[in-house]
């Protein structure tokens, strides 16, 4: 578990700049507004959470969560 509370703090800037927040995410997804924040913390991982709140600030889970995404070998350009 990585624990990131700056990113934490720039994902909510994000939301925002795009007139979202983690509620409405939150609401889009069915979850609590507490999901969303404990995923975007780092306390907890939910890959759909991730890919929400990807989507909404115009990015990919792997590029806003990098260490959850662990490149493969297989992925690795030659």
């Amino acid at each position: 578990m990585s624990v990131d509370l700056q990113r934490h703090e720039l994902i909510k800037f994000r939301l925002r700049s795009g007139g979202s927040s983690f509620a409405q995410v939150a609401k889009s997804e069915g979850v609590l507004p507490s999901s969303v924040t404990v995923v975007s913390q780092g306390y907890r991982r939910s890959h759909r959470i991730q890919a929400a709140i990807a989507r909404v600030i115009g990015t990919t889970p792997q590029e806003l969560f990098p260490e959850r995404y662990p490149v493969k070998e297989d992925d690795v350009p030659m």
